[in-house]
């Protein structure tokens, strides 16, 4: 089962990735492929794979990816080797992903694996807030290029299972395990 979790930079998605795969039991990430630079607190095969642009590029030519995307300048991309493998071995995969990347894995994968979208909402001056505050210290420039995505990001909306504010990070992984646990186990019964 892959649970995507999407929303504007900043929204959290990162944060309650890392604490669903802390407390559950058969869930696991999924790094995405990034040519952008390794940030302080980033683990190469773990936060992402860092290659470089060439590299991503020759990748793309060898279809390797199911999807891949430019945002701020590098590319993002999801392994189609990678996922498969998860798959195959009956883990939930909890990917943060982007509305973009979102839309084309739905495209693609919706026949063969079951999918649970889940977008986080923020308010825009929350945002603002928590990108000043990041330990990567963004740019003003950056943050402004991150704070235009924010209303194309919440326009898409409408394609994701579930929209929850993110207000209350405990309150919010409450109901997301919930949710992830009950479409579970729907998976495992038959119709």
């Amino acid at each position: 089962m892959l649970v995507i979790l999407s929303g504007v930079c900043g929204a959290g998605k990162d944060t309650i990735k890392r604490q669903l795969i802390k407390r559950m039991e058969n869930a696991e990430t999924l790094p995405s492929y990034t040519s952008r630079p390794i940030r302080p607190g980033d683990i190469d095969g773990e936060t992402y794979i860092f290659v470089t642009k060439q590299k991503f590029e020759e990748m793309i030519k060898d279809g390797e990816f199911y999807e891949y995307d430019i945002h701020h300048n590098n590319y993002y991309g999801v392994s189609k080797k990678l996922l498969n493998e998860k798959i195959k071995n009956n883990k939930i995969i909890v990917k943060d992903i982007d509305v973009n990347g979102t839309e084309n894995l739905i495209k693609l994968l919706h026949n063969d694996t079951k999918i649970i979208t889940i977008f986080l909402r923020v308010p825009k001056e929350t945002l603002r807030r928590r990108l000043k505050q990041r330990e990567d210290q963004p740019s003003e420039e950056e943050i402004t290029l991150r704070l235009n995505r924010f209303d194309y990001e919440e326009s898409k909306m409408i394609m994701y299972d579930y929209v929850l504010k993110n207000n209350d990070l405990e309150k919010t992984l409450q109901i997301i395990t919930t949710i992830i646990k009950s479409e579970y186990n729907l998976k495992k019964q038959e119709f």
